[in-house]
């Protein structure tokens, strides 16, 4: 065999695509870690290596993809306005920057998405969470317990035997409530598909749900609220006789409309009951201050950077006035208004609403429960955004990218396409004619 065809295929063999997976979904989990232990540089080199090695596994793949379900419309999109906003931009070089950190970790998105099935991705997740939890609840024990000093270097403060909050290798408490409810649920559907034992589940759950705890995050409550509501419904709807399965989810859907308009009028309640007053003031102040900047750019925004720069206009005068540090608008809603504007807003909306609707309705009928890991993923990044950032960098890209991925490879119009050309006739089977493998 020459080396070209070793090489390509290596690329394309099932081995390399499971390392690829694990090592990607490592470097963007501890992406924080990775930044406080060496530097943002080699952040990025690594995102890059493993972006362009994600092009030449896709390119190696070539004759099984379909160029037209690459990527889903709305994400290319909204990736297209980011590049765009480059043309107002106070900082041409910053923004596109900003979208080219966009741009690597969507490819690595991608290219998992298409080298792996969704059973294979959840388990590549998994086990990449449960070592990156338990290093941290580790190192906080060293920190907190035996040590009694905190790491500094990779934002530990040592606050174990006090119950909290911790940080692990994650950077913040909210940070590391954010990957121990995506842990959960990622765990639960491991245990539920038997692709781990009863052993492993147990403590897998039992280090997530622990370490969400411990986190003492304010919005690891309304998270897992969401998670287990979305959980119930879900469960409802997948029991339900197809023939009345559209009347159930119609009705799912007034609820859940009805509840949300309930807690926007008690939102002062709530946030009194999550003791979250103090925290929910500093974002209302940072909230107000960005819409009065909006207000000047609405439509096309300042343009896409990303987490904020420090000395650009808008950033550093809104840190100024409120005479604090902000780097990011602590919401990801917020945030794309403020930078790419309504438009680049209602894109994210479009893009989000369209693959969490899909996912949901294909949850609802394939008979294997991973189906469900997509749409409680998107909900838990959809109702996060509200206090965070997350969604917009790192992991919370990548999963965000992959969900969108998982979701448009099913009901969408480009199976019609495939399907003129290919002579097959795209369906979806309710339970019981489905071809998927829960194990």
């Amino acid at each position: 065999m020459s080396p070209r065809r070793y090489v390509i295929s290596l690329l394309a063999s099932a081995e390399f695509a499971r390392a690829y997976t694990l090592t990607a979904l490592t470097a963007a989990f501890l992406s924080f870690a990775i930044t406080r232990l060496m530097s943002t540089v080699t952040l990025a080199t690594i995102i890059t290596v493993l972006a362009l090695i994600g092009i030449a596994m896709l390119l190696a793949r070539r004759d099984e993809l379909s160029l037209l379900r690459l990527a889903p419309t709305s994400l290319l999109a909204f990736m297209g306005l980011a590049l765009i906003s480059t043309i107002w931009s106070s900082d041409r070089s910053q923004t596109l920057t900003g979208w080219l950190t966009l741009l690597g970790y969507a490819i690595i998105a991608i290219t998992i998405g298409h080298v792996r099935d969704t059973l294979q991705t959840v388990r590549a997740i998994g086990d990449t969470l449960r070592w990156l939890l338990g290093v941290s609840l580790g190192l906080e024990l060293v920190s907190g317990v035996l040590l009694d000093m905190p790491f500094t270097i990779l934002g530990i403060e040592g606050n174990l035997a006090l119950g909290g909050p911790v940080q692990g290798i994650f950077g913040t408490r909210n940070m590391l409530g954010f990957i121990a409810v995506i842990a959960l649920i990622t765990f639960v559907i491991e245990w539920r598909t038997q692709s781990i034992g009863r052993f492993v589940g147990v403590l897998s759950v039992s280090l997530g749900a622990a370490l969400a705890l411990l986190s003492a995050s304010p919005t690891v409550l309304v998270l897992a609220l969401a998670v287990g509501v979305a959980t119930i419904a879900l469960t409802i709807v997948r029991h339900t006789d197809p023939a009345r399965r559209a009347t159930v989810q119609w009705v799912l859907g007034s609820l859940v409309a009805v509840a949300l308009a309930l807690a926007f009028a008690l939102r002062h309640p709530i946030i009194r009951l999550l003791d979250a007053g103090s925290d929910f003031s500093t974002r209302a102040d940072l909230w107000n201050m960005i819409l009065d900047f909006v207000a000047q750019r609405p439509v096309s925004g300042y343009g896409w950077f990303g987490p904020w720069p420090r000395g650009e206009f808008p950033f550093t005068y809104i840190n100024f006035l409120l005479a604090d540090h902000h780097q990011s608008a602590l919401n990801a809603y917020f945030d794309i208004l403020l930078q790419l504007g309504w438009i680049g807003l209602v894109l994210f909306l479009i893009m989000g609403c369209v693959a969490l609707v899909r996912s949901w309705l294909v949850a609802s009928v394939r008979r294997s429960v991973v189906y469900a890991w997509t749409p409680l993923v998107l909900m838990t990044l959809a109702v996060d955004s509200m206090f965070e950032s997350f969604t917009l960098t790192g992991s919370g890209w990548l999963l965000l990218v992959l969900c969108l991925l998982r979701a448009g490879q099913s009901r969408s119009w480009r199976e019609n396409i495939d399907a003129a050309q290919t002579g097959a006739v795209p369906t979806l089977r309710p339970e019981g004619g489905s071809r998927d493998i829960a194990g």
